[in-house]
């Protein structure tokens, strides 16, 4: 106990720490910059200190989907950088994530640095219009920035199900397996509550959602074992398919 109480203590002074570091990076970089500060031990409200404006994030807001992705990672996730996204407002916006960590290793928060290269991105094309040489189509992906949490999960649900083109109703068993573990994979149930909002978007009670998830983990671990997994998945979700 005194060892973790001594642990919390270190985390919550590595915040203190880099917290005025937020605004000193706005200051230097301007307008189209914003740094975010997460604590991850409160997924839900992990934003604690952030300058500027690019996501329209305000302090008490969650983690987005890359938040989650590192939850989801754990102590290996590593630093993730110069990677460019979309939010759904269409700006274009290059990030760099850099994770925080105890002196045991543990990851438990991260610094965002947001730049918006909206405009610099048009001013490429533009330049290169004129110059005749026509850049590459490179299709960027959108990423839901919210200061709620339950808005982030909704965006995940509805960008896997654009992309099956199909409800809960129709997916094959393995398809539904699929669906819980990529939403595992991308940490949505780290949040709490989130396999009952998984389960009310779905259309399947509670108990079911435990089992796919229970079951997509379990399949998981077996492939990376290089066993073939047992037991089969449910037939049906009480009466709602």
């Amino acid at each position: 106990m005194a060892a973790e109480r001594a642990l919390e203590a270190e985390r919550n002074a590595i915040i203190a720490a880099v917290s005025p570091v937020v605004d000193g990076l706005v200051a230097t970089f301007g307008p189209m910059c914003e740094v975010v500060l997460h604590d991850y031990r409160q997924p839900e409200r992990s934003v604690v200190a952030v300058a500027g404006s690019v996501t329209g994030r305000s302090v008490g807001g969650a983690m987005s989907e890359i938040g989650m992705r590192i939850v989801a990672r754990g102590d290996e996730a590593g630093d993730d950088l110069n990677y460019v996204t979309r939010t759904r407002s269409g700006k274009l916006v290059k990030s760099s994530t850099l994770v925080l960590r105890d002196s045991t290793g543990v990851v438990f928060g991260a610094v965002c640095v947001n730049l918006d290269v909206t405009a610099v991105n048009d001013a490429h094309a533009l330049l290169g219009a004129l110059a005749g040489v026509g850049a590459p189509s490179v299709e960027v992906p959108v990423t839901t920035f919210g200061n709620d949490i339950d808005s982030v999960v909704d965006a995940i649900l509805d960008a896997h199900q654009l992309r099956q083109n199909r409800s809960w109703a129709g997916l094959d068993r393995e398809q539904r397996l699929e669906l819980f573990r990529g939403l595992d994979e991308r940490g949505v149930f780290a949040v709490r509550r989130a396999i009952e909002q998984v389960a009310a978007r779905l259309g399947i009670s509670r108990a079911s959602a435990y089992s796919y998830l229970s079951q997509a983990r379990a399949a998981s671990d077996a492939t990376a074992a290089g066993a073939t997994p047992q037991g089969q998945l449910p037939t049906s979700d009480g009466g709602h398919p």
